[in-house]
C-alpha cells in the first residue's frame, strides 16, 4: 500500500498485492524503455536508470517513504504515460494499469499538496 504520511485514514491510498505491485512496476519500467529485471535488486546488475520514476521503481515494496519533492517530480511523467496509453483502454490489462496510474497520481498529488511523505507500507 502507498499512502500519505498524514495520519489520516480518510486520505487517498493505492494498494496492490506484492505480485500486482511488481507487475505494475514492470509495466512502468517498460514504458520507460527498460526491463525492471535488469536492475540491481530485481535480479540484474544495472544500478541506475534515467527516469523521474526511479524513486518508485527502485524502492522496497513495503517500507520507507518518498519525499513530497520526489512525488512532485514523478507526476508529469505519470500523467504523460496516462495520456499515451488512453488509446489502449480496450485491453483489460492496460485498462488495469491505467487505473493504477490514476490512483497513484491522486495519492502523489495529495502528498504534494499537503507536503507529506508517500509511505510504503
Amino acid at each position: 500500500m502507498l499512502f500519505p504520511g498524514d495520519d489520516d485514514v480518510a486520505s487517498p491510498d493505492v494498494s496492490w498485492s506484492y505480485t500486482g505491485f511488481s507487475m505494475f512496476r514492470k509495466w512502468l519500467a517498460q514504458a520507460e524503455g527498460f526491463t525492471l529485471t535488469e536492475m540491481n535488486g530485481f535480479g540484474g546488475e544495472r544500478r541506475s536508470v534515467s527516469t523521474t520514476l526511479a524513486p518508485l521503481l527502485n524502492h522496497p515494496d513495503d517500507e520507507g517513504s518518498l519525499a513530497p519533492a520526489q512525488c512532485a517530480a514523478m507526476l508529469p511523467r505519470l500523467e504523460a504515460i496516462l495520456d499515451q496509453r488512453q488509446s489502449d483502454y480496450s485491453d483489460p490489462v492496460i485498462r488495469r494499469r491505467i487505473e493504477d496510474v490514476r490512483q497513484l497520481i491522486t495519492v502523489l498529488r495529495f502528498c504534494v499538496d499537503k507536503d507529506v511523505e508517500l509511505i510504503f507500507g
